[in-house]
């Protein structure tokens, strides 16, 4: 191995490959070090945002003397901040080294959430519900390009997978966690406001541990040997992957606005989160039903489960099918979609029922977590993966804007709008993921056709190349 064009970051590999034996090694170690570390921040990250659930169900809308769409705006706003924050961050993260940049957010995050336990009012706790959103901005982006640096291709769905499953887990130890702190609380402070504490001050500890541990490239990989973090380099380039480039590319943006596939992924992110905002109202739907808040936080503990299960079955699935995974996304998407129409169909006296059907239209994390699988696996580019990833974020962050608003308080237990729009969002998503796979298919057949199969020996590892730019890329769908 030696250096090209005097440029460090370009090597030539001529013939040198590690077998397969040192290749599952270095991905077990890395397993062991990366991956928990995203999984702690993704699993703290989902437990600050369920916390406004839990904690209206506690006496949050009563303390604060929230009336009408409030609420909902309370769970909306912090989106709001996130949009605003996505523009600077898709500069900020192709310029600073990313995993330092992440574990600063990740302090800062921490410390506004344990300002929501301060607010007496309304317009103080959406001004930092605000300010939460823009601190949160930039984990779940970043997380997915850090993915496609440590991992191949092969190994997107099960990884995304498995750091996006701390999603629905969360769902399950926060009720959980809510119900304890609810029967041990001191009568001088609220229960939901030592929640936003505990939660805040958990995921600001947790920053500087992630700022110390996380190497920000497999150069600087300190867990790794020399010859380990070569091989992580070989099994990368061999995946025509380029790594982290603290660079910003104009023409790599010009090149994703006009990317029908990256504005799929924006489509996406809006049209899988707008029903998502029954995660956030499914505590006042079963608490209507007639429930006290504590049998509310137990009954709201299986929708994580069950949501969890559901992504456990869509990486089995892509790892059973790996050449059809917008047909398990499709499959998956079923679940939430029979769940809604159960709610619409049920009367209010089948109160089980209408439990269970909150539990199966909960199950949308599995679907973002194979979405951002799929970008992960099409995206190649510093500047074009960031660009889109943001903007599945964009999408995300308006849908959950948007959704809310259709789940008014007052609307419980049946949120007729809610649960109609819901229903509407799965159909066309369904019908967009079709598409999606039919432009992948097609793009591979030409580059088939045009460039045929690649046999050549001598490969440029550390070119930031997109996937458009690299005619041996072959899109995953």
């Amino acid at each position: 191995m030696h250096h090209a064009n005097g440029d460090p970051d370009v090597l030539i590999l001529l013939g040198e490959d590690s077998s397969v034996d040192n290749e599952k090694r270095v991905r077990r170690k890395i397993d062991c070090v990366i991956l928990p570390m995203m999984c702690i921040v993704y699993f703290l990250q989902y437990l600050d945002k369920l916390s406004l659930g839990y904690a209206a169900v506690f006496g949050l809308i009563e303390d604060l003397g929230l009336q009408g769409s409030q609420y909902s705006w309370c769970t909306s706003i912090f989106y709001f901040g996130q949009l605003v924050a996505e523009g600077p961050f898709i500069y900020l993260m192709g310029r600073l080294p990313l995993t330092r940049f992440i574990a600063v957010t990740i302090v800062l995050w921490g410390a506004v959430c344990m300002c929501l336990a301060a607010p007496t009012n309304f317009a103080g706790f959406a001004a930092v519900r605000v300010l939460l959103g823009v601190t949160e901005g930039a984990v779940s982006p970043a997380f997915v390009t850090i993915t496609s640096i440590w991992y191949k291709k092969e190994d997107h769905a099960l990884r995304v997978g498995i750091w996006g499953g701390m999603n629905p887990l969360a769902q399950v130890i926060g009720s959980l966690l809510m119900y304890g702190i609810g029967k041990i609380h001191h009568p001088s402070i609220e229960p939901w406001r030592v929640l936003f504490l505990l939660c805040g001050a958990l995921t600001s500890v947790f920053g500087v541990v992630f700022y110390i541990a996380m190497p920000s490239t497999p150069h600087k990989a300190w867990f790794l040997t020399p010859r380990e973090r070569q091989i992580v380099l070989e099994r990368m380039e061999r995946d025509r992957e380029g790594g982290d480039k603290v660079k910003f590319s104009w023409a790599q943006v010009r090149e994703t606005l006009f990317d029908t596939k990256a504005w799929f992924i924006l489509l996406f992110g809006f049209i899988a989160s707008m029903p998502g905002a029954v995660i956030f109202f499914g505590t006042i739907l079963i608490n209507g039903l007639n429930y006290d808040k504590f049998q509310t936080m137990l009954l709201t503990a299986p929708s994580g489960a069950i949501s969890l299960g559901m992504l456990c079955v869509a990486m089995i699935g892509c790892s059973v099918l790996p050449k059809y995974r917008c047909l398990v996304l499709i499959l998956v998407t079923i679940v939430p979609l029979v769940g809604n129409i159960l709610l619409l169909k049920l009367p209010l006296s089948a109160t089980w029922g209408l439990v269970a059907s909150s539990w199966l239209a909960s199950c949308n994390p599995g679907i973002l977590v194979m979405i951002m699988s799929l970008s992960a696996s099409n995206i190649k580019g510093n500047t074009k993966r960031a660009m889109v990833n943001t903007y599945f974020f964009i999408g995300l962050c308006v849908g959950c804007i948007a959704g809310p608003q259709l789940w008014e308080p007052s609307a419980a237990p049946r949120f007729f709008s809610g649960v109609t729009m819901g229903l509407s969002c799965w159909c066309v998503f369904i019908f967009l993921v079709g598409l999606y796979w039919g432009f992948c298919y097609l793009e591979n057949r030409k580059r088939d056709r045009e460039q045929g199969v690649h046999s050549g020996t001598e490969t440029y590892a550390g070119e930031d190349l997109t996937d458009k730019e690299d005619v041996l890329f072959r899109y995953s769908y």
